[in-house]
């Protein structure tokens, strides 16, 4: 795991501009910084060592060196495909998983991805052809960012890299900015920043000399034909699956530890590790929180007694102003509740090791989220006559309190007859926006100016084309759009930055694209059945769980962070949004966000989450775009509600 970063242009003095950009990626790679520099291309790398301690810095070379790699991220069957390179004559001069990139090269050219397993964003630069090809993995698990203009293309790991080499005053993307406030994330290939552009998970990008970019798709996750065997044949499968990739993502080394929350992903993973793979006293982690509702830790403390894991746990008692900045630092995006959580346990868990398993991708890959067999209960519902559901259930609907948690019984009802008004992908979009911003709330939210200039905002557009893309029923059109949008820009986005701001590499064996492949191929009966959530995941996780860990209902505090901290959350209500900076430069209207915080404060309208994204937001602009600082932003964040100061 590592920082990466480049120019290709005909500048001599891009070494110096170089050297800026791995400054602001030091964080990924704390142990080494390594510079390739000829007359058309500088290519840069800052390295945490996790294979070939000794041997293996970047940038990296073929033998006559004609070839430059820099690689961020792991190459979990290097070794399989190293012996299978010797045997045809190649010769390494390290030890590192990424130099097979260069073999590969070599003898397949851009068709070089086919062989690959793992995670990974690399840029290899062809000197005699004057050649530049980047790739980013199958999922998505590790950023490519890149901008092309006048002055030549660059290309990095974070943001913050390309805005160190130009230091002019950027402006916003609105598109981005209509996804965030709609979808609480934002899809490739736009980025928060005009100019500035992200390589989607599974494609390719070359460039030749004198050229622009040229982007095309590698792979992409096949749902058909449908997988045959009885239920016992494909668990077994599954098991043996799941076996092999952790024991291709336990390469390593420096110790592996593992995140641990007590849920059934990483109690499965822990369990797996522990039985199958004989790892003795792994290291887990787990955050605790004083809150009992939400508090994890006793669950996770059982898995690790059960498994006999070395285990940690320290508990803590979040604090939003004081970190707000930083995780908007790390991400380079407004932040999520999820980053806050992110943030305390890998500053913890850093303490400890260099590398950690994880959970993402579970419940995207194998139907883990609520909205799933909501969507599916949606479609039955809506074959009640429309005149029923207007004019009889509807008013019942409006008299269900909207104050009180998002995910109350009361807000899940009016979750679901709203959908009922929707179809295909239109529903699948309005099933993730309901709790945000939706079409009628954006308009309302944007400044005149903003809808006069762009009155075809339609951030739903990124969830809805995948959706149709799909060949399967709704539960695997969700899926898949999940898998291709919501899983690269939300959870695997916010591991990948908020674990490297600490110089800690984070590892999802589900990731696995292989993995997914065959989950993505299991009928959908195996996945949700009825409103039985990840069935044949649950059916594996009983094969070594007992049921008291394996049906405890599932927990967690990042959403639930808006109500935890409802006394924070007031005064960043009143501190940040009352003098918004998006309300000064005519992006937001002001009476709209005044009404949002006045009915939530009151208690008559529940608008935690549709806050969070604007005090989010706000920050950004600020930090982002108008340039004021961490340490500035945290005092005024400090501010109480009557706008004095409290001390630092």
């Amino acid at each position: 795991m590592c920082g990466i970063a480049g120019i290709i242009n005909s500048d001599p003095q891009r070494e110096h501009a170089l050297k800026r950009m791995l400054g602001a990626l030091e964080h990924r790679g704390p142990d080494g910084e390594g510079i390739h520099h000829d007359p058309h291309a500088t290519l840069g790398h800052r390295r945490l060592s996790i294979i070939d301690l000794a041997g293996g810095r970047q940038p990296l070379y073929n033998e006559d060196r004609s070839l430059v790699l820099v690689c961020n991220g792991e190459i979990y069957n290097y070794r399989e495909l190293r012996q299978r390179l010797e045997q045809d004559g190649h010769r390494f001069a390290t030890n590192s998983d990424c130099e097979v990139i260069l073999g590969l090269y070599e003898r397949h050219g851009d068709r070089l991805v086919d062989h690959l397993r793992g995670m990974f964003a690399f840029a290899l630069w062809d000197t005699k052809r004057k050649r530049l090809l980047a790739a980013r993995d199958h999922l998505g698990q590790k950023p490519f960012f890149y901008s092309a203009g006048e002055q030549g293309f660059a290309f990095a790991s974070e943001i913050k890299a390309l805005r160190a080499l130009d230091r002019r005053r950027q402006r916003m993307n609105l598109a981005a900015l209509d996804q965030y406030l709609a979808l609480r994330l934002i899809d490739a290939p736009l980025t928060m920043y005009e100019g500035i552009h992200k390589l989607p998970p599974g494609h390719l990008l070359s460039l030749e000399s004198g050229g622009t970019p040229q982007i095309r798709r590698y792979w992409h996750l096949q749902q058909n034909p449908k997988l045959a065997g009885t239920e016992e044949q494909l668990l077994d499968e599954l098991q043996a699956r799941l076996q092999e990739t952790l024991r291709l993502h336990m390469e390593s080394d420096v110790p592996v530890g593992a995140f641990l929350s007590g849920g059934m992903d990483s109690s499965l993973l822990v369990a797996m590790l522990s039985r199958d793979l004989k790892v003795k006293h792994l290291p887990t982690f787990t955050m605790g929180l004083n809150y009992q509702r939400f508090d994890e830790a006793p669950a996770a403390r059982a898995v690790a007694k059960l498994f006999g894991t070395e285990h940690h746990e320290e508990r803590v008692q979040p604090e939003i102003a004081a970190h707000l900045p930083d995780l908007v630092w790390a991400l380079d995006e407004p932040s999520d509740p999820l980053s806050l959580c992110t943030w305390l346990l890998a500053k913890f868990t850093r303490r400890h090791v260099k590398v950690v398993i994880g959970g993402d991708g579970g419940d995207e890959l194998f139907g883990g989220y609520d909205r799933y067999y909501g969507n599916l209960y949606a479609a039955r519902y809506s074959r009640l006559p429309e005149t029923l559901r207007r004019k009889l259930l509807a008013p019942a609907m409006a008299m269900i309190p909207e104050s009180g948690w998002y995910k109350s019984i009361g807000h899940q009802l009016r979750w679901l007859h709203h959908l009922s008004f929707h179809s295909g992908s239109a529903r699948y979009a309005a099933s993730l926006n309901y709790f945000y911003f939706d079409p009628t709330r954006r308009r309302q939210l944007y400044s005149r100016d903003v809808q006069h200039r762009w009155p075809n905002l339609d951030a739903e557009a990124a969830i809805r084309r995948p959706y149709e893309e799909s060949e399967g029923g709704d539960l695997d059109r969700m899926l898949y759009a999940d898998s291709l949008v919501r899983l690269p820009n939300h959870p695997v986005m916010i591991t990948d930055r908020i674990c490297m701001a600490h110089g800690l590499e984070a590892r999802s064996p589900f990731m696995d694209h292989e993995l997914a492949s065959f989950a993505a191929r299991l009928p959908s009966a195996m996945k949700v059945r009825g409103s039985t959530l990840r069935y044949i995941q649950r059916k594996l996780a009983a094969r070594y769980l007992p049921s008291e860990i394996l049906d405890r209902p599932k927990q967690g505090f990042s959403s639930a962070l808006p109500y935890l901290l409802q006394a924070e959350y007031t005064r960043l209500y009143r501190s940040c949004l009352r003098q918004s900076q998006l309300v000064q430069d005519r992006v937001l209207d002001r009476q709209a966000i005044a009404q949002l915080v006045d009915e939530h404060l009151a208690k008559r309208a529940d608008h935690g989450n549709r806050l969070w994204l604007l005090i989010n937001a706000e920050i950004w602009y600020r930090m982002s775009i108008l340039g004021q600082s961490k340490e500035d932003l945290r005092r005024e964040l400090a501010a109480d509600e009557h706008g004095t100061r409290r001390a630092s």
